[in-house]
């Protein structure tokens, strides 16, 4: 079988059922065992490996903000905590068993320079917690900003980041990501472009790399490789750059549903697709290193669920965990 060079996990599924609309958030911890899923139904539901049986129930569900949706979900460098990032303009931080540890303040939206704002004051858009530094996470939102939070201290950001753009006014900030050690980050703007900014001392606004027409339309998703070498983007232009593996949407007329597609690096040639749902677009996915399990979230209105597949041979713990455990 040629697509097993690659070591793809594609022959078992599970999925994790539970919320009511799409699920658009997705968090595994480094270590594999704990799953958190965000959705539009305002709540993040809790899974863990070890103690799941084949039934497959969250352990916990959370409603972060009343009334609005769940954009992105990040683990802490040490697991211990986790980031969620709603609609609203306020962050939340909760434990590692779903206690609110605290949530970060909302700006006065009155002020007119975004530099003079304690905090994000429209909806946020997605959030990452720092890979290496345990107190420091970054968020972007609608109101045309990037900041980086301390999180022992709620009342305020510690820096502000304003993208470069041709025309003063207020771009949305779609998406951002830090590098794999935490001296880069990304932001993706509503004017197409890419944006990275090296965090070095007196560092400022100003770009260190601008991308002026990354996309046509929207970014939905930046990440950067684990060697540093490569920046991944993909777009509602319908298009990736440089992409390892993505989900794709339904189209209209189409047949094929959502779909996983996977992508050779090197060659950026397409190795191995595989269908998630006939009728829901796939919206979050994640490839977990230590489990060798693919993760990918859909749903629609009626309903959202997180699938996981794998392969009983190449794959470790996980989903093979609780799929052995019948339920009692």
């Amino acid at each position: 079988d040629s697509d097993n060079s690659y070591r793809i996990p594609l022959s078992n599924e599970i999925v994790l059922k539970g919320h009511t609309k799409v699920v658009s958030a997705l968090a595994v911890d480094h270590s594999g065992s704990r799953v958190l899923s965000g959705s539009y139904d305002y709540s993040v539901r809790m899974y863990d490996f070890q103690g799941m049986n084949s039934r497959l129930a969250s352990f916990r569900q959370l409603e972060p903000f009343e009334g609005h949706q769940v954009r992105s979900l990040s683990w802490s460098p040490t697991a211990d905590r986790f980031l969620c990032v709603t609609g609203s303009a306020q962050a939340k931080i909760y434990d590692r068993d779903g206690l609110t540890l605290g949530e970060f303040v909302k700006g006065d939206m009155y002020i007119r320079d975004l530099k003079n704002t304690k905090g994000h004051i429209s909806g946020l858009t997605c959030g990452e917690w720092h890979p290496k530094a345990k107190e420091t996470i970054l968020t972007s939102s609608e109101d045309g900003s990037l900041r980086i939070w301390d999180v022992s201290d709620f009342k305020s950001q510690k820096q502000v980041i304003k993208p470069k753009l041709a025309r003063p006014g207020r771009v949305p900030v779609t998406t951002c990501a830090w590098n794999h050690d935490g001296k880069y980050i990304a932001g993706g703007i509503g004017d197409g472009s890419i944006q990275i900014w090296n965090i070095k001392p007196g560092w400022g606004s100003r770009p260190d790399i601008h991308v002026e027409k990354g996309h046509e339309d929207d970014i939905t998703g930046l990440k950067f490789s684990s060697d540093g070498q490569i920046l991944l983007s993909r777009s509602t232009d319908g298009t990736l750059k440089q992409l390892i593996f993505t989900g794709t949407s339904v189209e209209r007329e189409g047949t094929s549903g959502g779909l996983l597609c996977f992508y050779d690096r090197k060659k950026l040639e397409l190795v191995s697709r595989v269908g998630i749902s006939p009728t829901c677009s796939v919206v979050q996915c994640y490839w977990h290193g230590k489990l060798n399990q693919v993760l990918a979230t859909v749903g629609d209105k009626k309903q959202g669920g997180t699938h996981i597949l794998y392969d009983p041979t190449l794959s470790e713990r996980g989903a093979l965990v609780c799929v052995a455990r019948a339920p009692r």
